[in-house]
């Protein structure tokens, strides 16, 4: 009773009350260790600094700092570019540049706040000019930047392959086709929307501005066949692929395309600093939580009570999503794979899941997590970058929300789609 006080109750009172969710973690497991476990404060030390020496996380503060220089670098300006180039004047063109340019730029960065901001400050005020409604163009762009947490390099997907001990190169491979399949459903939605309402615009399409977007662009639609098709094949691992992104980024923002000066690479290099140690300080406050709890054997209960239950695969799959959606409501996605992914992990093996298969509902989970009320930080992005009222930004959620849980159901029961290409590749 008094472990489940701490570490089950306390949390969740500091969290109402406002805390930083790595304070709560600490708190928790600090007074577990005093005074119930009766463990040496060492561990605290030892798992702290333990959790942020592994060569997987490495990738995350790469990754954060490629993702910033594109943004500001005029790279994620020349994608947007090229994808309005190819969809042209087709129903919702504008909408549907949303969803792709945010795939592409995800497939770059893998955060999804940094995607909201780099493409939202560029299409959200076109979005308003061409009709669409304040909370259509605020609810789009906080869920199509939500698809950077599924599409590879995600950052989600690295935090899950070092909590769960599982491959981050076949994470990476096995989120391609349900980033995509996410992507096409909220495009067929954005296109029999638009036409709904009437909505037309965007310049007819020519192959001579195809061309002239291509060849602007060709140096920014290389970052992401670098870095993804470097680690498909095999040339280098994840961590490395972060690396050479950052390197990459660099040259074509300041010598290629020459809209970065040191000064701005500087500014950026800062920016990128403070969110890895925001990153970085969850991953250790959350390893040691989970680490306690996996020492009070709350795993193998939950493996031993749903084998008790005597369910079959599916309905604990559909116990797991339902949680894990709750929990996405009010964490963070680093801290609800941390905490959870090690937790979880013997319950899905015993359910005869695929834990790469896993690892993919989970990121989609945290990341519908992202724009869902009450705390999901893609609206907290959105709402100070385009001064929307939560009165709109609500009821604009509302119905990609809905096209995110049934593209969910699917990845969930289809394990093919996650795991088909990893036979293929893997």
């Amino acid at each position: 009773m008094e472990l489940f006080l701490v570490m089950g109750v306390l949390p969740v009172i500091l969290l109402i009350l406002g805390f930083p969710i790595f304070v709560i973690l600490m708190v928790s497991s600090v007074i577990t260790i005093l005074f119930i476990m009766d463990l040496p404060i060492t561990m605290v030390q030892i798992e702290l600094f333990g959790s942020v020496d592994n060569y997987k996380l490495i990738a995350v503060p790469f990754f954060i700092f490629a993702g910033a220089i594109m943004a500001q670098g005029g790279i994620s300006r020349r994608l947007v570019d090229w994808v309005v180039s190819l969809l042209g004047a087709i129903r919702g063109s504008l909408a549907l540049t949303t969803v792709g340019a945010c795939t592409i730029f995800g497939a770059i960065s893998g955060s999804s706040p940094a995607t909201v901001a780099a493409i939202g400050g560029m299409l959200f005020p076109s979005l308003r000019e061409k009709g669409y409604p304040e909370k259509f163009a605020s609810g789009l762009l906080a869920s199509s930047g939500a698809i950077a947490g599924i599409i590879p390099p995600s950052i989600a997907m690295i935090l899950y392959g070092a909590a769960a001990e599982e491959s981050v190169r076949h994470l990476f491979i096995a989120g391609v086709l349900p980033g995509l399949f996410i992507a096409f459903v909220m495009g067929l939605y954005i296109y029999f929307y638009a036409r709904k309402r009437d909505i037309q615009e965007g310049e007819k399409f020519t192959v001579k501005r195809v061309g002239r977007t291509t060849k602007a662009g060709a140096w920014a639609l290389g970052t992401p066949l670098i870095i993804l098709g470097g680690i498909y094949a095999g040339i280098f691992s994840p961590t490395e692929a972060a690396g050479v992104a950052c390197l990459y980024a660099i040259i074509v923002a300041m010598w290629v395309y020459r809209d970065m000066t040191p000064t701005g690479l500087w500014k950026v290099t800062i920016e990128s600093v403070y969110l890895t140690a925001q990153v970085l300080i969850i991953v250790g406050a959350a390893t040691l939580f989970s680490r306690l709890l996996t020492i009070a054997g709350v795993p193998q209960s939950m493996v031993e009570w749903i084998q008790s239950l005597g369910l079959e695969s599916w309905m604990v799959l559909l116990i797991i999503n339902l949680f894990l959606l709750a929990v996405g409501c009010v964490l963070d996605p680093a801290s609800a794979i941390l905490v959870l992914a090690p937790i979880l992990k013997p319950v899905i093996v015993a359910a005869g899941i695929d834990p790469i298969h896993f690892g993919i509902i989970m990121t989609v989970n945290v990341s519908i997590g992202m724009f869902t009320p009450p705390f999901g930080l893609n609206i907290f992005v959105t709402q100070a970058l385009f001064r929307v009222p939560l009165s709109s930004l609500y009821p604009g959620l509302v119905p990609f929300i809905i096209i995110n849980l049934i593209a969910l159901g699917v990845i969930s029961y289809w394990p093919d789609l996650s795991l088909v290409l990893v036979r293929l590749l893997g």
